[in-house]
C-alpha cells in the first residue's frame, strides 16, 4: 500500500527560532516533491459507516486519485520574518489537510492505494486554471475544493466536461449557484436549516394556542434567513398565527395574553442579538411572555450568555457536533495530537470526515462510488451524511440536527 501527497509550492529554510514555522515547515516539505512512502495497513474503524464492504469487481482501482484544492497561502508567508499571526492565517487550511489525510490514512487500511495530490490554490482562480491547463487536475477520480464560492463556480465547466466530482466542504452556498450536476455538497444550506426548523415547531406546537413571531431586523445577511421562513409559514399546511417584527421591543407592544411565543430570532449579528435576548430574559421574568426561542444557526460560534440561551429554551439547528465523550472522538483526538504535536480545531474534524467517508466509498465501491453515495448514510465525529441527488445541482447533504441549550451544554432535540 502506498500514499502519495503532491503539493504546488515549495518552502524557503526554516531559521529555527518560530515553533509555529517549525510546525509548518514540518508538515510540507515532505510534500514538496513526489516521493512514495511505503506503509504498513492499520486496522483502524474509527466510524462506521452502515454499508458492508463491497465485493471485489471489475470496477475496482488499483490507486484511487484523491485532489485536494485547499488555501495555504504559502505565498504569504515569509518564513524568516513571520509571526505566529501571520502563520495562523493558514490554520484552517493546515487544521483541515491534517484531519483530512488521517482519514484517508484510516480508510486506506482496506487495503487501497491512494495517491492524494495536494495544492495550494492560494484562493486565487489563477492558480486553478494552472492546473486546469497543465493536466494536473485530469487524472482525479475526486476532487475536494476550492474551499470558496468563487472557487467552485470557476472549476464547473471543467467538473462539467470532464465528469468529475468535486466536493464543496466547507460553503454553505445553496447549490443551485453553482448549477453542477457533479458537485457535492456538504455544508447544508439555510433551506435545509429551515425545513429543519419549520418541521420541528410545525409538529411541536399547537396552532390554537401559540403565535410563531419571526424578529426580523431587515438587513441582507438578516434576510438570508427571514425570506425562507416567511415563505415556509405562509405554504405550511398547518397555518400558525404568525407575526413579524424588526425587534422585540415592537413585538411587546402586541403581545397577546395566554398565547405561547415562539420566537425565531433570524439574525447573526451580535449587536442585535445580545439587547434582545436581555429583552427576552426580562419579558419572561416578568411573566409577560411564555415563549420558546430559535435562534441562528451562526449563533453556535458566538459565544452568547448560557444562562440566558438556557432560560429562554433556544434551540438551533446545526450540521455537526462533536461528542467528546465519544471513544472514537478521543482516538481521533489521540492520533492527531501523536502525528502533529497539536490539538485539533474544528477543521481537523471536519477533514477527517470528509476523507474517511470518500476514501472508505472509494476503497468498497471503485469506479462506481456515486452509486452509493445516496444509499450509504455516515455518522461521523463532526458530520453526519446523507445525500440525496439532484439532477442538475448534484449531490447535497441533508443530515441536520436540532440542538438546545440544557444544562450548560447544547443536547441533541432530534
Amino acid at each position: 500500500m502506498w500514499y502519495m501527497i503532491l503539493a504546488q509550492n515549495h518552502l524557503l529554510p526554516l531559521s529555527g527560532n518560530r515553533y509555529c514555522l517549525i510546525f509548518f515547515a514540518g508538515l510540507f516539505l515532505s510534500a514538496c516533491s513526489p516521493k512514495v512512502t511505503n506503509t504498513p495497513a492499520k486496522k483502524t474503524e474509527p466510524v462506521k459507516t452502515e454499508e458492508k464492504k463491497a465485493e471485489k469487481s471489475a470496477a475496482k482501482f488499483s490507486q484511487a486519485n484523491i485532489t485536494l484544492l485547499i488555501p495555504f497561502r504559502l505565498n504569504e508567508i515569509n518564513l524568516k520574518t513571520a509571526t505566529k499571526a501571520d502563520v495562523e492565517k493558514s490554520a484552517m487550511a493546515i487544521d483541515f489537510y491534517q484531519g483530512f489525510k488521517i482519514g484517508v490514512d484510516s480508510a486506506a487500511a482496506m487495503g487501497l492505494n491512494f495517491k492524494l495530490n495536494v495544492y495550494d490554490t492560494r484562493d486565487n482562480n489563477t492558480q486553478v486554471a494552472g492546473l486546469i491547463q497543465n493536466g494536473g487536475l485530469s487524472a482525479s477520480n475526486l476532487i475536494i475544493g476550492p474551499v470558496f464560492p468563487q472557487g467552485l463556480k470557476y472549476i464547473r465547466n471543467y467538473s462539467v466536461e470532464k465528469h468529475i466530482p468535486v466536493i464543496n466542504p466547507l460553503a454553505a452556498t445553496h447549490p443551485d449557484e453553482f448549477n453542477n450536476p457533479n458537485l457535492i455538497s456538504i455544508a447544508n444550506n439555510i433551506d435545509l436549516h429551515i425545513g429543519k426548523l419549520g418541521d420541528f415547531i410545525t409538529k411541536s406546537y399547537n396552532t390554537a394556542n401559540a403565535v410563531v413571531v419571526l424578529i426580523n431586523p431587515g438587513s441582507p445577511e438578516d434576510e438570508t434567513m427571514g425570506k425562507p421562513i416567511r415563505t415556509y409559514f405562509s405554504t405550511a399546511k398547518k397555518q400558525f398565527l404568525f407575526q413579524e417584527y424588526s425587534s422585540v421591543f415592537n413585538m411587546e407592544l402586541k403581545l397577546i395574553k395566554n398565547k405561547k411565543y415562539v420566537v425565531i430570532v433570524c439574525s447573526p449579528d451580535r449587536n442585535f442579538v445580545i439587547p434582545t435576548l436581555d429583552k427576552l430574559v426580562k419579558l419572561k421574568n416578568a411573566r409577560l411572555l411564555d415563549l420558546d426561542l430559535f435562534g441562528h444557526p451562526d449563533w453556535i460560534r458566538q459565544n452568547y450568555n448560557t444562562d440566558k440561551l438556557q432560560a429562554l429554551r433556544t434551540t438551533v439547528t446545526s450540521s455537526y457536533k462533536v461528542d467528546y465523550t465519544s471513544a472514537t472522538v478521543n482516538e481521533f483526538i489521540r492520533k492527531y495530537r501523536s502525528s502533529f504535536h497539536f490539538e485539533p480545531g474544528e477543521y481537523a474534524f471536519k477533514g477527517f470526515d470528509i476523507g474517511f467517508y470518500f476514501a472508505t466509498l472509494l476503497a468498497q465501491h471503485g469506479k462506481e462510488y456515486l452509486q452509493y453515495l445516496t444509499k450509504v448514510k455516515y455518522k461521523g465525529l463532526h458530520n453526519s451524511f446523507s445525500f440525496i441527488q439532484d439532477e442538475k445541482l448534484g449531490y447535497i447533504n441533508t443530515s441536520l440536527m436540532l440542538l438546545r441549550y440544557e444544562n450548560f451544554a447544547l443536547n441533541i432535540v432530534e
